[in-house]
């Protein structure tokens, strides 16, 4: 945070200065009562508490991001039109730039508009709309042909407009800047990714380094389903200097003071991350993600079910941390094949968190289904059918307590037992939201170890982390038995789902063939289950899902 002592000392020394607040705030897809009235109470805040002259609102912020096909209904994009004007007829002694879809006969375009003085001052059209990895946006948007460089004026200083995509190509801010633009803005809607933070600071970088213009960027925070969005916004000034990002995945008013002959910022109100490590910044993903879902789709408590292991244990943290001890509940599902060291661990973690835990053996009941398909089942051989039916029950179980007693069941799978398969579907695959999705196992681990290093005591019991991960539906099993061990599992599986590379290329990387062989063919077999597996928190660049989409019935085998 900047002294309010040096915003007047670079006041005093500037001709010119304006003053720019960033809204890095949530804006809710199709909340469209909502956002507007959150967007006229920010622009009045702007304006009467930070004297800003200028208010900067994140791309889409009046229906939320991505709207996806509410943008196919009229009525909706008319209620968003009704929204604008709304906002604007309440927008006076200062500039506003809101995003918003804009229909045109029979046509959308993702817009932005300056507001000023009770009215729409001018409108600018995305130029360059991403079609790759999450975004579809070709589906919805068109280009305008005829759009240009937007450029408006603000005491005195000449403001071009982009959205997002545009700022990655060369001709829009090379357009911007050839029109007298001084400052660009950037309204974004733009996912979280692990390591993409470099990325994108070296590309404000080089955009005003070459075009000598400042960039003032500005994303939306908070999870929508899969996505993630982590705000970290970011000011550039116009000698290709970056300034820190504002904190990550938290929601901030922005402020800073331009100045119009130096090109330079200097933040008033700009808190920035302490951790941007890693794990750190993967583990609030997380954490956001759960609460925002929980939160946007009704649910102010949450159930997991916990096996001792290490996988329930990080769920179970991540729950209390997304949404209180209060509003967390466990429950112990112990079999004939539990170790007490699972319940145990199970009892431990819960009783240093705080949290409720129940205990219902399956044993009755995974006995009931075996006696009902006993007639059936005669002369069969014991295999994984039987092991399935313990998850099965358990699933049975934990969904009926979520029905009965209220709260979303958190799932608790990895991106590696997704990835092959090694999950149970309608047994440990049940559940509404899966914190773990985009995690592989290897990665879990070190958010286990990170998590325990900024508690006072540790919230994930050792025991959970260094103990040989099994799922316990048979005598003495471990994961290793039926897969790889994880770092060479996940090592395949990054390179195969993440790196898009083949058989042959992950074997002349110095991989067992067979190994390689048996990894990919449990990845494709498994399409089916993944896609009826709940949404979960994306963080990588390429997340199962949403964003890797094969299809089911697949015969190309490379």
């Amino acid at each position: 945070m900047h002294d309010p002592g040096d915003l007047a000392a670079a006041r005093c020394g500037s001709v010119m200065s304006l003053q720019l607040a960033l809204a890095q705030f949530d804006f809710g897809v199709g909340d469209l009562g909502g956002n507007t009235d959150r967007i006229i109470t920010l622009i009045a805040e702007a304006r009467d508490r930070y004297r800003a002259d200028l208010v900067l609102f994140p791309e889409l912020a009046i229906s939320g991001y991505p709207p996806e096909d509410l943008l196919l209904r009229p009525r909706f994009l008319a209620d968003c039109e009704q929204a604008l004007q709304r906002i604007a007829e309440n927008t006076f002694g200062i500039v506003a730039v809101v995003g918003w879809p804009q229909a045109a006969g029979a046509v959308v375009y993702n817009a932005a508009s300056v507001l000023r003085n009770g009215g729409v001052a001018t409108t600018y059209r995305k130029r360059d709309l991403p079609n790759y990895a999450v975004f579809d946006e070709r589906r919805y948007f068109a280009v305008d042909p005829d759009a240009g460089a937007c450029v408006f004026e603000v005491k005195g200083v000449q403001i071009g407009l982009l959205i997002c995509q545009d700022l990655w190509g060369i001709e829009p801010i090379a357009e911007t800047a050839a029109a007298g633009a001084q400052l660009v803005l950037v309204p974004n809607a733009s996912p979280f990714e692990r390591d993409k933070h470099a990325e994108r600071d070296a590309l404000l970088a080089e955009r005003t380094r070459d075009h000598h213009v400042a960039i003032a960027y500005v994303n939306v925070v908070g999870g929508q389903d899969g996505l993630l969005f982590d705000g970290a916004s970011l000011l550039a000034d116009g000698d290709g200097h970056v300034h820190p990002a504002a904190v990550a995945f938290e929601s901030h008013w922005l402020i800073a003071d331009f100045g119009k002959n130096s090109k330079q910022f200097t933040p008033t109100s700009w808190p920035v991350d302490t951790d941007e490590s890693r794990d750190g910044l993967a583990w609030r993903a997380v954490v956001r993600g759960t609460r925002d879902y929980c939160r946007k789709n009704g649910f102010n408590r949450v159930w997991v079910g916990l096996s001792g292991g290490l996988d329930s244990a990080v769920v179970l943290a991540i729950a209390v941390d997304a949404l209180g001890a209060e509003n967390v509940r466990a429950a112990r599902m112990p079999s004939q094949y539990t170790a007490s060291l699972s319940n145990d661990l199970a009892e431990e973690q819960c009783r240093a968190l705080g949290v409720d835990v129940h205990t219902l053996a399956i044993e009755s009941p995974f006995q009931g289904f075996l006696a009902a398909l006993g007639p059936l089942f005669a002369g069969q051989q014991i295999d994984t059918t039987e092991e399935n039916i313990q998850a099965r029950v358990r699933g049975a179980l934990l969904m009926s307590l979520s029905n009965k007693l209220g709260g979303l069941l958190l799932t608790t799978g990895n991106k590696s037992e997704y990835a092959v398969g090694y999950t149970t579907i309608y047994g440990d695959m049940c559940g509404g939201y899966a914190p773990l999705k985009d995690l592989y196992k290897s990665e879990v681990y070190a958010l286990a170890r990170w998590r325990n290093t900024v508690a006072g005591a540790p919230v994930i019991p050792s025991g959970a982390i260094e103990r040989p991960p099994s799922a316990e539906l048979r005598q003495n099993q471990r994961d290793q038995e039926t897969l790889p061990p994880y770092d060479v599992l996940d090592a395949i599986l990054f390179r195969h789902v993440d790196q898009e590379q083949s058989r042959d290329e992950i074997v002349q990387a110095g991989f067992d063939p067979s190994i390689v062989e048996r990894v990919l063919d449990l990845v494709r077999a498994s399409e089916w289950k993944r896609q009826q597996a709940a949404p979960g928190p994306k963080i990588s660049r390429r997340a199962l899902g949403r964003e890797r989409r094969y299809p089911i019935s697949n015969g190309y085998r490379s």
